[in-house]
This record gives structure tokens, sequence and C-alpha cells, in this order.
């Protein structure tokens, strides 16, 4: 049986804390948080709110938005605290219902954040999140360390596709752009 996983916030630099209204806590248990927005109040989205809905995941806990996920193995009591606590967060920000409903709606949410979590522990997650035909898409990438590039090429990761898509592979040459950067 393989191990249970959630994906969890994690920063890289202080720039969560500029981009979105309220950042996610490092450490603290995330979803995609897609429930939030609807087709219908994209275009009336802020700066903040249209980089929370192009790349955000929401923080369980403070309803904040964090840029990257790392993927964290967790206990079943763990996954069950963290389902209570977001059917709490539907109650108390999103006014469910009552607790039942609520509590089927974070099951769902929680599930469908622990599929993304079918990489190795410690695999960052990103996502990117679009209005298409009148539809919000979300799609995942993982960013893995390479093996195979030089240590001294700064390319300590790169972008894989991991939702099936036929989209080209992203890589970025961290090297390359400083050399092309203008003086």
């Amino acid at each position: 049986m393989s191990a249970l996983k959630l994906p969890r916030a994690i920063r890289l630099d202080p720039s969560d804390g500029f981009v979105f209204r309220k950042a996610a806590e490092p450490g603290e248990w995330l979803v995609t948080g897609s429930f939030l927005f609807t087709p219908e109040s994209v275009a009336g989205l802020d700066t903040k709110g249209r980089v929370a809905f192009r790349s955000g995941f929401l923080g369980i806990d403070s309803f904040g938005w964090s840029t990257l996920a790392i993927v964290t193995e967790v206990k079943v009591e763990e996954r069950e605290q963290a389902t209570a606590q977001l059917a709490g967060q539907f109650v108390d920000k999103l006014g469910a219902p009552n607790l039942a409903a609520a509590r089927a709606a974070a099951e769902e949410e929680v599930a469908f954040a622990a599929s993304l979590c079918d990489h190795p522990a410690q695999t960052l997650l990103a996502l990117h999140r679009t209005l298409e035909d009148g539809e919000i898409r979300e799609r995942f990438r993982t960013l893995m360390p390479r093996g195979d590039t030089p240590k001294d090429a700064f390319r300590a990761f790169e972008f894989v596709e991991t939702d099936g898509e036929d989209e080209p592979e992203e890589h970025v040459d961290l090297m390359q752009l400083i050399k092309d950067a203008p003086r």
C-alpha cells in the first residue's frame, strides 16, 4: 500500500507575501481552491485576485494562497484533521448550510488534492488555472530535480507536464537567461 500524501505550502522566496492578498503559511495543508472562483467572477478580479486565480493553491488553515506545494506524506489522522478543518472553513467562511454538507465537499477537495500527490515525497507542484470557453481549467506541473545536468548549469528544476496534456515541455536555463540579460 502506498503512503498517503497531501500537498503542503512551501515558500522558496518571499514573493507570495507580495503577489497574493493573503499568503498561505509555509507547512499548512493545501487544496486547489478553484471552488472560490466562478467563470463569471474571474473578469471582476483585481490584480492580486487574478494572480490567485492563475496560480494559487489555497491554504486550509489560513485561506491564504501559495504558488508552490510540496508533496508530503501524511498520517490518516492528519488527513482527517485537514478535512475537518476545511469543512469548518466552508461553514465559517463560505456559509455552507451545515457541517455534514461541508464535510462531504471537504472530503472531495482533500481527495482531489491527494490525487495530485502521486509523486515522490518532496516533489514540488505548480498550478496554472485559466478560463477557457467559459470554463475554469486547471493544469498541474511538477518541478523535479534534474539529475543529468552539470552542477554549474543552475538548472535545479524543470517543469514536467503531469495532466496528460500534449503541450510542449518547458525548460528554463537560468545560465542562458543570465548570459542574455541586458547589461
